[in-house]
């Protein structure tokens, strides 16, 4: 009985499954998709009201899902059509709906705005999923906010 009703609560959910990675189709993103997403000011999706969500989507559909606050964790994907619907797929098969209404970009509950550039942290994030194209998680870079300031000596 239990396993009927999931099958009929997945069938009426209109969701097709993507259970591995390699199955899901890289798909160029359209234009308006295009480019650095990031999360302005607090948003509740988030661990910390300093805390900072990034999606950077690839002409060509390769995507990264970047969150920083005490420590970076990027996620390498790709934009693909499910259900009639943008999705981001990372590496770690978790499949996330990608929205656009009025400039802001709904992604995994967060609001998203289009800006001119990743933040450092996620650039380096990009550099090393260029060196690491099959690693899930690149969570080993540091983020800005904490590294040691330097204060001058007192006299």
């Amino acid at each position: 009985m239990k396993k009927w009703m999931v099958l009929a609560a997945l069938g009426l959910s209109g969701c097709a499954q993507i259970s591995n990675y390699d199955e899901a189709v890289k798909t160029p993103a359209p234009v308006e998709l295009q480019g650095n997403w990031q999360t302005v000011g607090p948003q509740s999706k988030l661990i910390s009201g300093q805390a900072m969500g990034s999606l950077i989507i690839g002409a060509e559909g390769d995507t990264l899902d970047c969150r920083q606050w005490q420590r970076v964790i990027a996620k390498p994907g790709k934009l693909t059509r499910l259900s009639d619907e943008w999705v981001n797929v990372t590496r770690q098969v978790r499949v996330m709906p990608i929205t656009l209404e009025n400039g802001e970009l709904r992604y995994d509950g967060l609001r998203m705005r289009k800006v001119d550039q990743p933040t450092v942290e996620c650039q380096q994030a990009l550099e090393q999923v260029a060196k690491r194209p099959k690693e899930a998680v690149i969570q080993d870079i540091q983020p800005q906010i904490m590294e040691p300031v330097s204060v001058p000596a007192q006299k």
